[in-house]
């Protein structure tokens, strides 16, 4: 209800019984309205409701709440009932008084309570307090409808009319639950516009803690000293989404409560036989009329008197003013903090904004009542706290998170170079990080003696979560470096391996091996080495340390293997020994190059210089070093102990590494160099074809007597003699300046060309009139084959012509 005009004009149809649709089921009735009156219609309408012959098949169930929070609306959708709901576009009172209507096909009784809280009322609180004891008594479920944000708020949340409702309850009807005449009641705690962020596990939990230390608070009776909250009241909860911005949401969970009132068989069903009042439907009107009495002669909710009552007014009044000025102080320094900046000085701005407020309120609030005063100014002070705390809890997690980006930075800048100490940097840019945060954090609480204030201020528990995510990021940042560094010491490794690995495989030997895995050792021990004395640096565990050494030595053996691989491919293995061939074919032991005569060993030597070759094809198809103190040298252990590191994905055989060839590419090499080697054979043989016939000595008796006459005449003639005599000098010059040699080998070298470009030129003369005779004689065959065709073909046409017609 609005309280419009129309409205209540209407409310004398509706308590006698006339409902606007016409069904009687659906009326509802005010039993007691706005002046405390209890209705004489009661009786009368459990009758049209059709529940005077219910007995006890029948419940009672009540709505309790502020004003404006949707309890009518949630009454009707759970029962069906048809209270009156607010319009949204006015925020006013619409329920006055205590309404009942039946639930739609049940029997069951709702009572819709007036909020609390109101503004039409203010100050009079003497109905809330009668009005919410009348509920608790009479009916077996109370729902308490609240919004989420009012959860662990002591006035939002009604928490100090509840206290004083349990007290008067427990001297007024304590000793029926006691004697067992009257059933426990279930508070169920309905939490609305619940979004999710708080968990209602937590909610539940606050709500729970809040109503046990109420009820600690209580002033029993010394009958009751001992009894507990569970004695008298279950309690319950659930939420409900919002019902304008998730309604689909809220419908279903709606659904789902109103499942709990109505199945039997729902393990959750509410109306328990415990909560039953066992009165009669019949007896109802008598037994709610007369709970109704006992509560208003009860002067424990009699209003206070009129001095509190100007010094809650007057407190109220200052304390709004300090509190908006408080806020408008505070407002400007909650933008930046939201938007993740920290903000210089904020603990003194925040000191002095709540000093002033404080001192604005003992300054006009303290010549009041003074438990009132000092009531209010706690409150006050909570609500202070309240606008204060997120600043502060703002400005430590920005303090945290600009804290740990500098952390970041002053380690990426204190890692540049080469000479630095990780350990170093890392302590003093987590000493700079922790000293940072304590001193802003310091800065940053607000003075309070109380030990729960205190509490509420602290800050270590934000510093032991930084002091977590330094370690953390120290960690990677550990973990980072000490990658590079291996990956900086396997380049070197590489490039170090590589000249000697080169160098041996080169010259193929019997301890080829032994000089590549020599080398290899060394420079892996030395590769370890500039680890060790860097991870010293890096506080690595052992633990790391093992790891790091496995990997890099299964990361050096593999850029070994590579190496050696890149070497012993197959067009560079041929050309090795393709090499190897020509040195002892092709040059004598001297080094000097062969020029095959027909006496010569050919066969022989190309025999030998073939077995000397493919000799290597099985020294280099394995790693086999023939010193076996050598094996140590391969770390086997080391690399199978890596396998099982989180960065490796496949499993390293390293028995198949120190395989080079395959016994199918040992034999398709040696397939290959055979073919090579006897192309060198071939043409050693055809060097010898054109060589020239032995001269008989006796040729040069010959040439000596028939030249004695030109001999004696150079020796007589000046000219020729004079040329003699030059041609001895340069003969003597050359013998003893040891140019006899030089020019010896230069001749023959000369010799030799001469030789060989005669042979050529003389094979390709002799070759020419072959070929020509081979394309006349191919020529005139088919010549002669074209004759023959034409020859039978003109026998045909002879034959054809001679036949008869």
């Amino acid at each position: 209800m609005d309280g419009s005009p129309a409205k209540q004009n209407g409310l004398s149809s509706l308590t006698n019984g006339h409902a606007p649709n016409g069904n009687a089921s659906s009326e509802r009735i005010q039993i007691i309205d706005d002046e405390k009156k209890f209705t004489t219609d009661l009786t009368t309408q459990i009758q049209r409701w059709g529940l005077r012959d219910a007995g006890f098949n029948y419940d009672i169930v009540a709505v309790f709440g502020s004003q404006s929070t949707g309890k009518s609306t949630l009454l009707n959708r759970l029962f069906g009932t048809t209270f009156d709901v607010m319009d949204e576009t006015q925020r006013q009172q619409t329920t006055k008084g205590i309404w009942m209507c039946r639930g739609q096909d049940m029997n069951v009784m709702v009572m819709d309570v007036e909020g609390t809280d109101g503004r039409e009322r203010g100050e009079d609180q003497d109905f809330e307090r009668k009005s919410a004891l009348f509920s608790l008594a009479s009916s077996e479920v109370l729902i308490v409808n609240l919004w989420e944000h009012q959860v662990g708020l002591y006035q939002g949340a009604n928490m100090g009319l509840l206290k004083t409702v349990f007290e008067v309850n427990l001297g007024l009807f304590g000793k029926k639950s006691q004697d067992g005449t009257s059933g426990r009641t279930l508070l169920l705690f309905v939490i609305r516009d619940h979004i999710g962020t708080t968990p209602l596990a937590n909610l539940q939990a606050t709500l729970t803690a809040d109503m046990h230390r109420i009820w600690e608070s209580l002033s029993k009776p010394d009958e009751f000293k001992d009894r507990q909250l569970s004695d008298y009241f279950d309690l319950s909860f659930t939420a409900l989404p919002h019902k304008v911005l998730a309604a689909d949401k809220f419908e279903a969970e709606v659904r789902r409560l109103r499942n709990r009132f109505v199945d039997k068989e729902n393990p959750e069903y509410l109306f328990k036989p415990a909560y039953h009042k066992r009165i009669p439907a019949d007896g109802i009107p008598f037994y709610m009329e007369n709970i109704w009495e006992q509560v208003q002669t009860n002067k424990d909710l009699d209003l206070p008197t009129q001095q509190e009552l100007l010094a809650q007014f007057r407190c109220d009044e200052i304390s709004a003013g300090a509190l908006a000025e408080f806020n408008e102080q505070a407002k400007p320094q909650k933008r930046p903090i939201e938007a993740g900046k920290v903000v210089e000085g904020l603990g003194g701005m925040m000191r002095s904004w709540r000093k002033v407020a404080l001192d604005r309120y003992d300054r006009d609030a303290s010549r009041y009542h003074q438990g009132v005063y000092k009531r209010k100014r706690s409150d006050l002070i909570a609500a202070l706290d309240t606008t204060l705390s997120p600043l502060f809890l703002g400005q430590l997690k920005n303090l945290h998170k600009s804290c740990l980006v500098a952390f970041k930075q002053e380690i990426l800048n204190g890692l540049k170079g080469d000479d630095y100490s990780f350990a170093d940097v890392v302590n003093a840019a987590r000493t700079r990080c922790e000293k940072r945060f304590v001193e802003g954090a310091t800065e940053a609480v607000v003075d309070d003696e109380t030990e729960e204030g205190k509490a509420h201020w602290s800050w270590e528990e934000e510093l032991s979560l930084l002091k977590e995510e330094v370690g953390s990021v120290a960690d990677q940042c550990r973990k980072d470096e000490t990658k590079k560094m291996v990956n900086q010491i396997e380049r070197n490794f590489k490039k170090s391996i590589t000249e000697p690995v080169e160098l041996a495989l080169h010259k193929a030997a019997p301890d080829m091996w032994d000089s590549i895995l020599k080398a290899f050792k060394e420079t892996l021990d030395k590769a370890e080495a500039t680890y060790l004395s860097k991870a010293r640096s890096f506080n690595c565990t052992e633990e790391e340390n093992t790891t790091a050494i496995a990997s890099l030595r299964k990361r050096a053996w593999q850029a070994l293997r590579a190496k050696i691989d890149e070497q012993t491919a197959d067009a560079v293995i041929l050309g090795k020994l393709r090499g190897h061939f020509e040195e002892r074919f092709r040059y004598d032991e001297h080094g000097v190059p062969r020029v095959w005569r027909p006496e010569d060993d050919i066969d022989g030597a190309f025999k030998k210089a073939k077995d000397q070759t493919l000799e290597l094809i099985p020294l280099y198809s394995k790693i086999t070093p023939q010193d076996p103190s050598l094996s140590y040298a391969l770390p086997e252990d080391a690399i199978a102990s890596s396998t099982d590191s989180s960065d490796l994905v496949e499993e390293f055989d390293f028995e198949a590494s120190l395989t080079v060839f395959s016994e199918t590419k040992s034999l398709d090499l040696t397939n290959k160099f055979r073919r090579d080697a006897d192309a060198y054979y071939v043409e050693a043989k055809r060097s010898t074809v054109s060589s020239v016939a032995q001269i008989p000595f006796w040729i040069y008796v010959v040439l000596v007597v028939l030249g004695w006459n030109e001999f004696m005449m150079v020796l007589f003639n000046p000219l020729y003699f004079m040329f003699l005599l030059i041609f001895g000098a340069g003969a003597y010059l050359t013998i003893q300046l040891g140019l006899a040699g030089p020019l010896l080998q230069i001749g023959t070298t000369m010799a030799a060309e001469v030789q060989r470009q005669a042979t050529n030129r003389l094979r390709e003369h002799f070759s020419e009139p072959i070929a020509a005779q081979t394309a006349r004689a191919q020529s005139t065959a088919s010549a002669t084959g074209d004759r023959d065709e034409d020859y039978e073909e003109q026998e045909l046409r002879k034959k054809r012509q001679a036949s008869p017609m």
